[in-house]
């Protein structure tokens, strides 16, 4: 009862309450998007199509269900999150981005800038592409009403691409005006859009090959569940003493604070950024037929697969970690406002201690990204599940849990200024 009385508190607070209300509002509307199919599509034949392709499967649990029925909002709001993924790996070889970034709020508004039109390219390409593979499908004639003409096709990615640009506008109106990243929100809405449905068809596929699966499944996905959130919270804290001040006339006392290292530092990026390159080879084959029966040797189940996939998450997990968390900076920060770590002295003493614990913070960080991230394929390989309908594992059960973390911890905050007793504390 105390978390009903916890919501009562902050639907009290009139701009809270209008933030969430208003949030609440543009997810309605990002639903809806999903339900609007593009011009000149038959549903029914879509959907058999992307839950009979891993790599679609794959992408509609992000867009909500929307790339099964090629709606509007149908390409989800991927194409924003990898563009400003792009724009950090670039800030970290490019001068004049690294700059932007430097320069405050100004600098921000240039890489947001650049990124809304990389974001348009890349759906643009994406919605190419799809339609490129959908088009090799032998069910094409029926997806599609009838064959695929220029004038289809082109139809068809201006409605996704404009889709994207609409939905890119929705996510940063949830930011300025509503509660949390509004990005995250999207992608946490359309994942829980789709995970009731491939949760209860994973539960009755298991029930009818052996009740006892099904009792695994619920423990397996129970375990996962407490296990990300342990892990999304575990952190390694660096300590950190400041020297005594004197400003003026005034003294002021040194203190002891700490630097939090999250065990997983680089999120869901690693992931992502690994399942793209594994299909990588599946996509190429779309047009390059002779390169089939290389793709199909990454597909689930075969042991390339699990050494490459498992090998991939670790590396981008070390690579994109060592992009955004510099010891450098970080050590010259401590240093310019007179901190310093216990026992280490300033300079590159402090770099090297500050990048060792990140380095081996980092080791079980990796494995267990890679340990959620297999979940869908060991379910393939021992009760024969589709590793495209195993919602428990890989990214979204991650995104899940974090997005819904962050948002909790911003409606709290935002409680607690008003002296309001919050959902953490109750």
């Amino acid at each position: 009862m105390r978390i009903f009385s916890a919501f009562r508190d902050a639907f009290k607070i009139p701009d809270l309450r209008n933030k969430i209300l208003f949030t609440f509002a543009m997810i309605g509307l990002f639903r809806v998007g999903c339900y609007i199919p593009s011009p000149g599509v038959s549903i029914k034949e879509l959907g058999e199509t992307v839950r009979g392709n891993t790599l679609f499967g794959f992408l509609n649990v992000f867009t909500g269900g929307g790339l099964s029925r090629l709606a509007i909002f149908g390409l989800g709001i991927m194409p924003y999150i990898t563009a400003e993924i792009i724009m950090e790996l670039l800030t970290a070889v490019m001068p004049k981005i690294k700059e932007w970034h430097e320069e405050g709020e100004i600098g921000r508004r240039k890489i947001t800038r650049v990124a809304r039109y990389m974001t348009l390219a890349l759906a643009t390409m994406e919605s190419v592409g799809v339609l490129i593979s959908m088009n090799a499908d032998p069910r094409t004639k029926a997806i599609f009403n009838g064959t695929l003409t220029w004038g289809k096709g082109l139809l068809i990615v201006l409605t996704l691409v404009a889709g994207m640009a609409l939905l890119m506008w929705i996510g940063e109106l949830i930011t300025d005006r509503g509660v949390g990243n509004g990005m995250s929100i999207l992608i946490f809405a359309g994942i829980i859009a789709t995970t009731p449905y491939e949760m209860r068809s994973l539960f009755m596929t298991m029930y009818s090959k052996n009740p006892v699966f099904a009792a695994i499944l619920i423990v397996v996905a129970l375990g996962i569940i407490v296990g990300v959130v342990f892990m999304e919270q575990g952190e390694r804290r660096i300590p950190v003493q400041y020297a005594k001040q004197v400003r003026g006339r005034r003294m002021y006392a040194g203190a002891s604070t700490y630097i939090p290292v999250k065990v997983n530092t680089s999120g869901v990026i690693p992931i992502i950024f690994a399942a793209s390159v594994i299909y990588l080879p599946l996509i190429l084959a779309t047009f390059f037929p002779s390169i089939r029966g290389f793709a199909e040797s990454f597909t689930s189940g075969s042991w390339l697969y699990f050494v490459v996939y498992t090998g991939l998450i670790i590396f981008f997990a070390y690579f994109y970690t060592a992009i955004i968390f510099d010891p450098f900076e970080l050590a010259d920060n401590l240093k310019k406002y007179g901190g310093f770590i216990p026992g280490i002295r300033p300079g590159m003493p402090t770099v090297n201690y500050i990048a060792k614990v990140v380095n081996r913070i980092n080791l079980p960080g990796s494995l267990y990204l890679a340990t959620i991230a297999l979940i869908p394929m060991m379910f393939f390989v021992f009760f024969g599940a589709q590793e495209a309908s195993v919602p428990i594992g890989g990214a979204a059960v991650i995104i899940i849990v974090g997005v819904a973390l962050e948002t909790v911890k911003q409606i709290e905050s935002q409680m607690q200024m008003r002296h309001y007793e919050g959902f953490l504390s109750r």
